[in-house]
């Protein structure tokens, strides 16, 4: 077994036992019971706002809540003196979030929406806005000692997050918000629903913007990992 299988099999069995599956179950029956009741014309407009909080929850709160019990158990900074190499062990955490994101969108939107959406769109912007919202919530909770101290500060990236629903919504248009990679995904969910006609521009954002911040954000996820955990433990 490769050490990224065994990092991905160790935490699935951590994230089973955190119970952080079972929130994401609660999450998804939560987002039902929010667009269920609606009306069928107003579904796909409350949709693509829905799949971006679904990535909010899952991808920047799940995250910090795995780094903040690996800190209480002692086992973050254990991490830097095994051989599992830094990309492995956040790799392996990435990807089961996502998993656990895009099955939690897709069984929503399916649920509400039967096959009247556009599966790979919501894939593609699942996949994305989680990975974002991932990587900027691992690198806010490294930090801090605990969840709490960590809350009230982690609103502030959140909020600048979740920005280009302003934009989407035409509450607040205006280019600087392209900036913000998020816009990439809720563009992709709007366009699921029929809500959104993408120009050729805008899909090419859409695409390739997003990997451009996840791949600027993995460094930085590394560097602030170097400075919080490596440094702290006396490891190299």
């Amino acid at each position: 077994m490769t050490r990224l299988a065994a990092a991905m099999r160790l935490e699935l069995m951590l994230q089973v036992r955190q119970r952080f599956l079972h929130a994401a179950v609660f999450s998804g029956l939560i987002w039902l019971a929010v667009l269920l009741p609606m009306p069928r014309g107003l579904r796909p407009v409350a949709e693509p706002y829905v799949l971006l909080g679904d990535t909010s929850i899952i991808g920047f709160f799940f995250v910090a809540g795995t780094v903040f019990f690996e800190k209480q158990e002692r086992t973050l900074g254990a991490v830097i003196s095994t051989p599992l190499r830094f990309w492995e062990y956040l790799t392996a955490k990435l990807t089961l979030l996502v998993l656990v994101s895009v099955g939690v969108a897709v069984i929503v939107a399916t649920v509400t929406h039967g096959a009247h959406y556009h599966l790979a769109p919501v894939i593609v912007g699942v996949v994305f806005g989680t990975l974002l919202m991932l990587l900027v919530g691992f690198i806010s909770s490294l930090p801090f000692p605990s969840i709490s101290d960590w809350f009230l500060t982690a609103t502030v990236p959140l909020a600048v997050l979740m920005l280009p629903v302003l934009h989407y919504a035409g509450v607040w248009v205006s280019p600087v918000l392209y900036l913000i990679p998020t816009y990439g995904p809720l563009l992709l969910f709007g366009a699921a629903f029929d809500q959104v006609a993408l120009s050729p521009w805008q899909l090419a954002y859409s695409l390739l913007y997003p990997v451009i911040g996840i791949a600027a954000l993995f460094r930085l996820a590394h560097a602030a990992f170097d400075r919080y955990v490596v440094a702290h433990s006396g490891g190299m």
